[in-house]
């Protein structure tokens, strides 16, 4: 049976229609005050402009630098497009006080892209001391991003 049956179906509001996922095992890095693009990235094409997108992230997020704050955030194609979380500290942060601190930043966001046009979600990190380094997956971790369209 074609996938369009399945549509045609008429699935109810809330049903999971597709599903990507991307994981990013190399460490990355930045010490810009801005969001800067990491290469976790995955992109999805909506079925429906109704669609909406759940967009569920887990970044590892590291420091070792005194009083270091970083950031981690999800845009809407990359880092000079939409930022779905806040303006400065995107979804959520690493500090460091006085040596090395390690936090993971959790991502649940419901999108609507109002679009059937291929979406491309990225994970953006910052530094908010821009002399400082923040990273992601310096020790070998996996950070994931994982996007689900949700009929609507």
């Amino acid at each position: 049976m074609a996938l369009t049956k399945i549509r045609d179906a008429g699935l109810p509001a809330g049903s999971v229609l597709q599903v990507v996922n991307a994981t990013l095992t190399s460490a990355a890095s930045t010490t810009s005050n801005t969001f800067q693009n990491t290469s976790l990235t995955a992109s999805i094409t909506p079925s429906s402009t109704s669609s909406k997108i759940l967009i569920i992230a887990s970044a590892s997020m590291y420091t070792s630098n005194s009083a270091t704050q970083g950031a981690a955030t999800v845009f809407r194609g990359n880092a000079s497009g939409t930022n779905l979380g806040h303006s400065v500290y995107g979804f959520g942060a690493a500090q460091s006080g006085a040596g090395t601190v390690k936090n993971n930043v959790a991502v649940n966001y419901l999108d609507s892209p109002a679009t059937a046009s291929s979406q491309t979600y990225t994970v953006c990190i910052a530094s908010t001391d821009n002399s400082n380094t923040i990273h992601i997956n310096v020790n070998g971790e996996t950070s994931t991003l994982t996007l689900m369209e949700i009929a609507q």
